[in-house]
């Protein structure tokens, strides 16, 4: 059994690993840290477990019991808890906040996008993350930039309410976010980056503009990333380099139907559509950003950190109605 811990157990992202951790059938949770509910039973934060864990929040974790640490802080907090870790810690670390997703700090990290970096993953014992819009956004472009076709790209994206974290604030509000829409760092994301230089590893050559404009949607969960740029290939050929590249992927799946966003919510899948509109190829993309987008995919990296096969304890059934 692989024995695992989670730092910062109590908000969204450790809510959903501790889902998917406890009827994992090679994984057990030995601590779920967290200060602010320390000594309280998981359940009084994440009530769905209510009857699934006997476990209790621990303030202070002892980090050599686990063979692996989700961190699960938030960003700008993973570096300094690293940082601070007995010497003698010999577990792998999964981290997944942005604090080591950029080349240029990743510090022994690598990047965990399974669809790209299977291979890197296996041999890794850092793992960092990728944020939910990129996960959307780079399953929509991985074939094209293998394929060195990508120029311009332009996409819209719309992200349930959970993608901002647990912490209330003016625009997560219930009364302020529901029956509402509302554009924010447009040109701007934080996962820019992280999406570029996926991009520039598959395709050297890629220089094009990559323009996001990310909406608020008023809903809890998923995404939905709206991806098109210009294309000299016929639908049916774009169509196969998509469905070759995703054929042996256990969790993408390229469709004819147009995808929705019930198909993937509570779930570790991303569902693709691939349309040519005129000179544009039009690729729709919709994960969930709680799964897919964070512990899903982290536990897939864990998956295969350890030698299992990648979809242990991930057949997850979407909600559906």
């Amino acid at each position: 059994m692989i024995k695992v811990g989670i730092i910062g157990a109590a908000g969204y992202t450790a809510g959903e690993l501790l889902r998917i951790l406890v009827n994992h059938p090679w994984a057990t949770v030995v601590f779920a840290q967290s200060e602010s509910h320390a000594g309280e039973p998981v359940w009084s934060a994440h009530s769905d477990l209510i009857g699934e864990t006997s476990l209790t929040f621990t303030g202070v974790a002892d980090v050599n019991t686990a063979d692996v640490i989700f961190l699960c802080m938030g960003h700008g907090k993973s570096r300094s808890y690293v940082e601070s870790l007995p010497a003698n810690f010999s577990g792998k670390i999964i981290d997944l906040s942005n604090d080591y997703r950029l080349q240029a700090t990743a510090d022994g990290f690598v990047y965990g996008l399974p669809e790209a970096f299977r291979q890197d993953i296996k041999a890794a014992d850092k793992i960092a993350n990728p944020g939910c819009f990129a996960t959307a956004i780079q399953l929509a472009l991985l074939p094209m930039a293998k394929a060195d076709k990508l120029g311009e790209v332009h996409v819209t994206g719309i992200t349930g309410s959970t993608g901002a974290g647990q912490k209330p604030s003016e625009t997560t509000h219930f009364s302020w976010r529901a029956n509402n829409l509302s554009v924010y760092k447009a040109f701007t994301h934080q996962h820019l980056g992280e999406i570029g230089e996926t991009l520039h590893r598959l395709s050297p050559s890629y220089k094009g503009q990559m323009n996001f404009v990310p909406i608020r949607g008023a809903f809890p969960r998923g995404i939905m990333a709206s991806v098109y740029f210009e294309c000299d290939m016929e639908e049916d050929e774009a169509r196969k380099l998509y469905d070759d590249y995703y054929r042996d992927e256990p969790f993408v799946h390229v469709i004819d139907a147009e995808p929705d966003l019930k198909m993937v919510v509570n779930t570790n899948k991303c569902v693709l559509g691939v349309h040519k509109h005129g000179t544009k190829l039009h690729v729709v993309s919709f994960i969930d950003n709680l799964v897919k987008g964070a512990a899903g995919q982290a536990v897939e990296n864990m998956n295969l950190m350890f030698g299992l096969p990648e979809n242990t304890g991930l057949n997850l059934k979407p909600i559906g109605f």
